[in-house]
């Protein structure tokens, strides 16, 4: 019974991690890479210096926005915080919205002067695409994604299940040996973050819940509105009375509001009819102190900034939710804590990938000619060195576009992430072109040589190279470029490792070819 548990346990698991297993592989890279989504997003705009106070920030933004947009429908505010130094502004103007939103948007530094800075989407891109995906409707982005984190939670639970010796084999890391070399990295990878690997994927999956089971709240409330006002405190639209007054001062309410929240900071201020009596201000908390992810509230009158209320999201159930969806994203983490949320998406990363490539590993060896495979298997090869080299390639491709293409270039961010997708497609063909073995090789170099141009691009078109951020003690510049330089250490040792097998595969079958011609002669 325990043997014939197993093996379905294995079936499961096998299949379960491949099907979806590319998928899963982009979800874990680009969500790994999110946990320092603002720092990426920095070192994507090397204009941007400094920092900046949040209460100084605001008050900056509300006199640009009483420039751009005095007469605007609402004003949103995303302060600057401890990894961020520029504040963002939205504005929704009367009437018809604009086709654009850069039309609606500024960057702009603490005194509320617009920044000039090269267009790109940065880090946020990375975290959007690990659930939203690309080029394709959200919604079915989205559902897509839970399908591949119920077969990833469906792959950890069986994989448990399967191997008898799973902490063992933790202490069982083996280089050279080929199939046993891949195992046992697939091994270590799974159970040094095994505890990560479960939250990550549960979690994931509880932050999209709604959406993936929505009759609940269907059977109970009338409309989503309803529901959104009984739990989060969410109130109908405030209509604008027509009669003009000046807006208070923000600086004196995000003091007001951080004091209230034992010194934790104002993420984002949303205004609802600017310069108007109605006007409302909502101050919410930011994200980045506790482990919850549905803050606090604290809402004023916009012309006398006298408190409204203070609202935070209640309940068991929603405040179990924003605990879920605190530690999936990680804003709380200092840096010590942060790097292990790194390094163990990292190790996800690596045990997605190791296992893809196990698949074709232990295959290979039981194919009746392994040099001639049949098509399914090579349409298995030919997707992993797509998703692996071609994925990686790509990543590489969007931070080179950032610092390459030309800053007044028309739709910048869109042609950086459309970088991302040439590069990985034109991996993933070169790849169907050439033998699996010197595919291998070709595109894991291609991925090193790519990491490796990075910093030394950064350092020829910008003033904050590796060696004046060293110096400078910019360790946000300095240890993205660190981080590249041994990314591509590990690709070009993998190209290295690859070419070795492929050699010693070649002088194997050469003798293997001499026998059974001096046998039929």
């Amino acid at each position: 019974m325990k043997d014939s548990l197993r093996q379905s346990m294995a079936l499961f698991h096998t299949w379960s991690g491949l099907l979806l297993g590319w998928l899963l592989f982009a979800m874990f890279a680009t969500g790994t890479a999110a946990y320092f989504q603002d720092e990426i997003t920095r070192w994507m705009q090397p204009e941007v210096t400094g920092d900046a106070d949040p209460a100084i920030a605001a008050q900056g933004a509300m006199r640009y926005l009483n420039t751009v947009a005095p007469d605007a429908k609402s004003w949103y505010i995303s302060l600057p915080n401890s990894r961020s130094a520029t504040t963002q502004v939205y504005w929704q103007p009367s009437g018809e919205r604009p086709a654009k939103r850069s039309e609606t948007s500024a960057l702009l530094d603490r005194d509320g002067r617009a920044i000039t800075t090269r267009e790109t989407r940065g880090g946020f891109f990375l975290y959007r695409f690990h659930f939203d995906l690309h080029y394709m409707p959200v919604l079915w982005a989205r559902y897509l994604v839970g399908v591949a984190a119920m077969f990833m939670l469906v792959a950890i639970l069986s994989g448990v299940i399967t191997h008898k010796k799973i902490f063992a084999d933790f202490f069982m890391l083996r280089f050279g040996k080929g199939q046993r070399s891949w195992l046992d990295a697939h091994n270590v990878t799974a159970v040094l973050a095994l505890p990560f690997h479960l939250m990550i994927t549960f979690t994931g999956l509880v932050t999209l819940a709604s959406m993936y089971m929505p009759w609940g709240i269907a059977a109970n409330y009338a409309a989503p509105a309803a529901f959104s006002e009984a739990v989060f405190g969410r109130t109908a639209e405030v209509e604008a009375s027509g009669r003009h007054a000046a807006l208070v001062d923000l600086a004196p309410l995000v003091r007001r509001a951080s004091a209230q929240w034992h010194g934790e900071r104002v993420g984002y201020i949303s205004i609802a009819n600017p310069n108007d009596a109605a006007a409302r201000i909502d101050m919410n908390r930011a994200a980045e102190a506790p482990f919850g992810a549905r803050g606090q509230t604290a809402s004023f009158e916009g012309a006398t900034g006298r408190p409204i209320g203070s609202h935070r999201a209640a309940g068991a159930a929603l405040a179990t939710e924003s605990v879920m969806i605190g530690l999936h994203t990680g804003r709380f983490a200092k840096w010590g804590l942060r790097w292990l949320y790194f390094l163990s998406g990292l190790g996800g990363t690596v045990m997605v990938g190791s296992g893809l490539v196990l698949w074709t590993v232990k295959r290979r060896a039981r194919l009746p000619d392994p040099s001639r495979p049949h098509m399914g298997f090579r349409i298995v090869e030919r997707l992993n060195i797509a998703a692996i080299a071609g994925l990686a390639t790509g990543i590489a491709a969007y931070f080179l576009a950032n610092r390459l293409l030309p800053l007044e270039m028309a739709d910048r961010a869109e042609h950086e992430i459309d970088s991302l997708f040439l590069a990985w497609f034109g991996v993933g063909l070169w790849g169907m072109l050439r033998s699996a073995g010197r595919a291998w090789t070709e595109t894991l170099a291609m991925a090193g040589a790519c990491f490796v141009a990075i910093p030394l691009v950064n350092a020829l078109t910008t003033s904050r190279g590796l060696l004046p951020s060293l110096l400078a003690g910019d360790w946000t510049f300095a240890a993205f470029d660190l981080v590249m330089l041994l990314l591509a250490a590990g690709f070009l040792l993998a190209a290295v490792k690859s070419a070795r097998a492929r050699a010693k595969a070649t002088l194997g079958r050469k003798p293997r070819a001499t026998s059974r011609q001096a046998t039929s002669a």
